[in-house]
């Protein structure tokens, strides 16, 4: 489902995802009010959702969809300046940001990477805000309680708040994809999280991990 209020974002995202294979436009809307008006109706499975929008905003709707309709995966559209944004929706539960400028087939990918369990955490946007994360945390948080994860675990979770794919977290650190998702899935069940955004903004909220 795409929500955002620009009718011609709006089409323009719809023309580009039909295109691709593997994805299906179920709903629009132009605002957080529409959307979970239509929900119901449409029952997505992951939702594009504009963070500037009349009535009710991206953030609102991100919050409300998280205890409303929890099985609807919620992945920001944003811009480079939408910084500020990014933190309060992926705090709010987003698996993700998406920039409107991204080529469609990128856009397909990370639709289906988010339909899959996973997050959209990569780019420069994601750096700058843990980076932000980190820096508010202060000197009192850092390292408290990260004994709970061990060596490897921090390791794992270093690369995957700088943005590190699966893929690339094997071939940094010599092990198996299948051993990457192993220890990520450990790191969630020990910190209590769904996602490896969540995870990797607890981290930096704490200081645990070092970023630019």
């Amino acid at each position: 489902m795409i929500v955002e209020d620009q009718a011609l974002m709006r089409e323009g995202l719809r023309t580009l995802l039909e295109l691709e294979e593997g994805v299906r436009v179920v709903g629009e809307a132009s605002d957080g009010v529409e959307a979970l008006e239509i929900i119901p109706d449409v029952r997505p499975d992951v939702a594009l959702v504009d963070v500037r929008m009349p009535r009710m905003d991206g953030i609102e709707l991100i919050e409300r969809l998280g205890r409303e309709h929890p099985k609807v995966a919620a992945i920001i559209l944003t811009t480079f300046d939408d910084d500020e944004y990014v933190f309060r929706g992926l705090r709010a539960g987003a698996r993700g940001y998406i920039l409107k400028d991204t080529p469609s087939e990128e856009l397909a990918a990370a639709i289906k990477k988010v339909h899959r369990g996973e997050a959209v955490l990569d780019g420069p946007i994601t750096l700058k805000v843990i980076s932000e994360i980190g820096r508010l945390a202060g000197p009192a948080a850092q390292r408290g309680g990260s004994e709970v994860l061990s060596e490897r675990e921090m390791e794992v979770l270093r690369l995957v708040a700088s943005g590190a794919s699966n893929r690339e977290i094997a071939r940094t650190l010599y092990i198996t994809e299948g051993t990457v998702k192993n220890h990520i899935s450990s790191i969630l069940r020990k910190l209590g999280f769904r996602d490896r955004t969540q995870a990797a903004l607890y981290a930096a909220e704490r200081g645990w991990i070092e970023v630019p």
